[in-house]
């Protein structure tokens, strides 16, 4: 993704063999981001839903940040 929040072209090269390249496109669209952003997009979510989301998410990731630390310790 773009810094203006658009997305770049994907080009996947095409040699022969068509399951092949399929299958490099679909990592790269997965590395982009794109199916999570196709996800979260199905349906419409409030303001007040989509901040309460966030707000778990950064949570989530919080915790999960300190349990790794302890670990390493």
């Amino acid at each position: 993704m773009n810094r203006d929040g658009t997305l770049a072209p994907l080009e996947v090269e095409v040699t022969g063999d068509l399951a092949k390249a399929l299958r490099v496109l679909k990592r790269k669209m997965a590395n982009e981001g794109i199916f999570k952003e196709m996800k979260k997009r199905r349906y419409y979510d409030k303001p007040s839903v989509k901040m309460r989301k966030k707000r778990a998410d950064a949570l989530r990731r919080r915790r999960k940040a300190e349990r790794r630390a302890l670990q390493a310790r």
